[in-house]
């Protein structure tokens, strides 16, 4: 007997991973070419000069660390109760529970600069917080909060019914069974949603420029304008002749973050899910 042939769609879908990955690690390549030789402790340390065509990214580091943190810190309890709600109090058949999930689908998909002249509008000159950190991580939390509530609720419903069943037949309260049996349980879900909304939030730019602003000095509070490292980038790479140098190297080190920061939630979320089990 001759050997089986390969069907079609499954060459065409390796052929499409292939192309893919080769895509994603042809751009990794050229921005660790380019950028490996600037990358630097003195340009993790110091402040840009000349327009940002010389010195380091200091300020920028610290601002884009602060706008995330604001983010995260509003998005995460404000998603995972919303996804509580949808998952554990309501059906998929109640009219609250279909109006909310179809607005959070519609949001998901609504362009960066329509949230970033929300921001602006109601953050920056609504609320009276003007071109600061806390308007760029308000606003980030908005753009976040749609993919993480789904992710997290799909979660909590991949969870299976025997855990509730089991939890009310020994007689545990909604709140403990909760806590102690469907969050651990959920966790990759979570997970899931915190990555996506992370790398979300950390490569953007649109909503920034309207919110959190262009300086590029070191802030000294959360209503202090701040240059995330995304506009950082876009301002070196258009706006900047002869910054293309550094404009490569803040890109290396804005790879560099999101793989710390995405480690750094996995490595937490399981931690945690293991003190969970067992506690």
């Amino acid at each position: 007997m001759g050997k089986k042939s390969i069907p079609l769609p499954t060459l065409v879908l390796w052929a499409i991973a292939l192309f893919v990955t080769a895509v994603f690690c042809w751009i990794l390549g050229d921005i660790v070419w380019h950028g490996m030789g600037q990358l630097s402790w003195e340009f993790l340390t110091t402040e840009p000069r000349n327009a940002g065509r010389e010195g380091g990214i200091a300020p920028i580091l610290i601002s884009t660390c602060l706008i995330l943190g604001v983010c995260m810190a509003v998005s995460l309890p404000l998603g995972i109760s919303t996804a509580v709600l949808l998952a554990e109090f309501t059906t998929t058949e109640s009219g609250f529970g279909r109006l909310v999930r179809r607005s959070l689908d519609v949001l998901a998909g609504v362009p960066s600069i329509v949230f970033g002249l929300f921001g602006n509008a109601f953050f920056s000159i609504k609320l009276g917080l003007g071109f600061s950190i806390l308007s760029g991580g308000l606003t980030l939390a908005c753009m976040v909060l749609p993919i993480l509530i789904r992710s997290a609720e799909a979660g909590f419903r991949a969870v299976p019914a025997d855990y509730r069943l089991g939890a009310a037949a020994l007689g545990l309260s909604r709140t403990t069974t909760l806590w102690k049996l469907l969050l651990p349980a959920a966790t990759p879900g979570l997970v899931v949603g915190l990555v996506l909304g992370i790398g979300r939030a950390i490569a953007e730019t649109a909503a920034l420029i309207f919110t959190s602003g262009y300086v590029d000095r070191m802030p000294e509070s959360l209503l202090d304008s701040g240059r995330s490292l995304s506009i950082h980038i876009f301002d070196l790479s258009m706006n900047v002749a002869g910054g293309d140098a550094n404009a490569y190297a803040s890109a290396l080190v804005l790879l560099i973050l999101l793989l710390l920061v995405n480690g750094i939630a996995t490595w937490t979320a399981r931690f945690w899910l293991a003190r969970r089990i067992t506690s």
